[in-house]
């Protein structure tokens, strides 16, 4: 099924909207909707909403050949399915322009910046490693995928428990849960990415596009930073050009917003842990009752 083409009517209705400094939700143009993280009882399992856009993620690992151009390194491989369960006009068994986009983008992001410390997954070295696995599935499609994508994979990851592994001799072992605890990955920071639309050639734009915002907007810059102020990726997509004082603006709001999330995040993590160790089984929470992103 086509995806639904937008009405010059919707469009205009969003634009004399901006020009008023509303929008259709009635955010202001910083805003980031409601986050919620739910963590599931099996580890490295979550499902993120940002707004109505809910994506689940599920982390899985494996023993394998590392590469020969990496002999001492782990395997880290991202996938994202687009499925008519999140939106009518996706196709099942079919990779659109926007999910091969889509995955390049959070490989760019998470991968190249070295979001996961892949060489404490070698085994041994030019032998075995672990490749670790994690799938994503948009449950629900409202616009800014990739934001919801991104903190659903950093979620599950720091989510996650590896078997521990011995190794003698030639010999490999892999302990189960009742032998001895499994140990979380080891991650070096957080790479969050923030999505910018920009409309009549970048006269206004609007942090967290929604689904309709997408189909108006003349173009979208996305950077992905971690609360260092590192700049892990940036991307400017669409027909039109930003002026540098553009460009530093959105740094500074994603700066601003980063540090938020991450700590948000970071909360949500240990409260989780515990609630584990005392067995409970899923923990939802939201961003909205911890802190404001305005």
């Amino acid at each position: 099924m086509r995806e639904v083409p937008l009405s010059l009517a919707e469009y205009d209705f969003v634009i004399k909207a901006l020009q008023d400094n509303l929008r259709l939700d009635r955010r202001s143009v910083y805003d980031i909707r409601d986050i919620k993280i739910n963590f599931l009882k099996t580890r490295g399992a979550c499902i993120v909403s940002i707004g109505n856009t809910q994506i689940s993620a599920q982390v899985s690992a494996d023993i394998v050949k590392p590469k020969d151009s990496r002999p001492n390194e782990g395997i880290l491989k991202i996938n994202l399915e687009l499925s008519p369960m999140g939106a009518q006009h996706f196709e099942v068994g079919k990779q659109s322009d926007q999910g091969v986009e889509l995955n390049r983008l959070l490989e760019k992001n998470l991968k190249q910046s070295r979001f996961l410390d892949i060489e404490t997954l070698c085994i041994r070295a030019g032998e075995k490693v672990w490749q670790i696995r994690i799938d994503l599935n948009v449950l629900n499609y409202e616009g800014n995928i990739l934001d919801c994508a991104n903190i659903a994979v950093i979620c599950a990851v720091s989510h996650f428990r590896l078997p521990e592994v011995s190794v003698t001799g030639d010999q490999i072992k892999i302990f189960t849960p009742e032998e001895r605890n499994p140990i979380p990955l080891i991650t070096i920071h957080m790479p969050i990415t923030l999505s910018f639309a920009f409309f009549d050639q970048g006269k206004y734009l609007v942090v967290d596009p929604t689904e309709l915002e997408e189909k108006c907007m003349d173009g979208k810059l996305v950077i992905g930073m971690n609360r260092h102020r590192e700049i892990c990726t940036m991307q400017l997509s669409g027909n039109m050009l930003l002026l540098k004082d553009q460009i530093k603006r959105c740094v500074d709001i994603t700066a601003n917003k980063v540090a938020k999330l991450t700590e948000f995040i970071q909360e949500e993590l240990n409260k989780t842990t515990s609630d584990l160790d005392q067995n409970q089984s899923v923990r939802t929470s939201s961003l909205a009752d911890k802190m404001s992103l305005t």
